[in-house]
């Protein structure tokens, strides 16, 4: 089981961009946890399948169509 943290930065629109997680992280079957949200960076805990914590990072990263990643900071790989 792999654990990590996330904070994904740039130009966000939180509920949006919370949706998207929230969605990816079930479809993946990993468990997500919502830390700080803010229009500039929102962070995210996530728990499961290393390669599967690995596509939600990658499909968070391209994030949805209304917000723009600009960088993302992982902890715990």
């Amino acid at each position: 089981m792999e654990e990590a943290s996330f904070t994904f930065l740039g130009r966000l629109e939180p509920e949006s961009f919370l949706e998207f997680a929230r969605h990816r992280a079930r479809r993946l079957d990993i468990a997500l946890t919502i830390g700080a949200c803010s229009a500039a960076a929102i962070e995210l805990s996530v728990a499961g399948d290393e390669v599967l914590v690995d596509a939600f990072e990658m499909a968070c990263s391209l994030g949805p169509y209304d917000c723009i990643i600009l960088d993302v900071v992982r902890t715990g790989h």
